[in-house]
């Protein structure tokens, strides 16, 4: 973008440093107090991390509205990356450009491009099924199948063709002690997953999504709909996660963002305002408009 309200594209690098010193007595002083056990304290260097993602002049449209305008950064491999901003500016859209959930709407028109492990996800010749096992997706309803808990993780594994029992039980159980839910529902394993609890169903998403071996794993807004009690569980979920997967989360919750992230993508009106490391973005943002939406003057 060239006009006077686009921010300036990020190097492929990694994120831009901040452009100014800002006083943190208003912003968030405990940042990552209240984190779950695992969560990153030491200063992130993004040029010492592997690329996962590497999004080139990225722009979305669907139909006449733009909805994503010339993004362009890159996602770390085996960090957890958050994306921020009021609704609407464009986050949900941006995770689901990762995984090509957008293909699904007939009025969405992408150019620019997106490349994972440095192979671009928009080729022709991509297997886009294949895609999205690579890549999973957590919604922000938890929405299990009207199946038995073990049925339900075992889902993808069977569409996969896999019909050897004892590879299916294995595999439920690691996806499911994976997704820190095992202890909670090795004694019902028949029983509906609908009979869940919200965090509980949460959880068993997880285990789906693990259990057909991603390499990454997206969460829109996985703990909107949960209490304190399920969420400080998803979000140690997570920190166990990172050990293994990369995770791209969509949040609102600035606590939970400062809580989990290593890196923080801030956007509005689908532009890419400012991306850094989570404590420079809650301690020090390099702009105003950042420093304004996380201490709630707007959005």
């Amino acid at each position: 973008m060239t006009d006077s309200h686009s921010p300036p594209a990020p190097p492929l690098d990694g994120p831009p440093s901040a452009t100014a010193e800002r006083s943190a007595t208003d912003l968030t002083p405990e940042f990552r107090r209240g984190a779950p056990d695992g969560a990153t304290h030491e200063a992130l260097d993004f040029n010492q991390e592997t690329t996962c993602f590497e999004l080139r002049n990225l722009n979305l449209h669907y139909g006449r509205e733009h909805a994503l305008r010339d993004i362009t950064m890159t996602i770390p491999h085996r960090r957890i990356t958050a994306f921020i901003g009021p609704s609407g500016c464009g986050k949900s859209s941006l995770l689901r450009c990762l995984n090509r959930m957008n293909d699904l709407i007939d009025i969405a028109r992408l150019t620019g491009d997106v490349r994972l492990d440095g192979q671009s996800i928009y080729d022709k010749s991509v297997d886009v099924p294949e895609l999205r096992r690579r890549v999973g997706m957590v919604f922000q309803k938890p929405n299990p199948f009207p199946k038995s808990i073990y049925e339900n993780v075992a889902y993808g594994l069977r569409i996969q063709g896999i019909r050897r029992r004892s590879v299916i039980d294995e595999t439920v159980e690691r996806s499911l002690r994976k997704a820190a839910l095992w202890d909670e529902v090795k004694d019902r394993l028949k029983s509906p997953a609908v009979e869940l609890s919200g965090g509980q169903q949460q959880r068993l998403i997880i285990a789906r999504a693990i259990a057909i071996e991603p390499e990454v794993i997206l969460l829109d807004e996985p703990c909107s709909a949960l209490d304190p009690i399920a969420t400080a569980k998803v979000e140690e979920l997570m920190m166990e996660l990172k050990q293994h997967y990369t995770l791209v989360i969509v949040t609102h919750n600035m606590q939970q963002a400062a809580r989990v992230g290593d890196y923080c993508a801030f956007m509005y009106m689908g532009e890419l305002i400012e991306y850094d490391t989570a404590e420079t973005m809650f301690q020090r943002p390099g702009k105003q408009q950042t420093e304004d939406y996380i201490t709630g003057r707007f959005g």
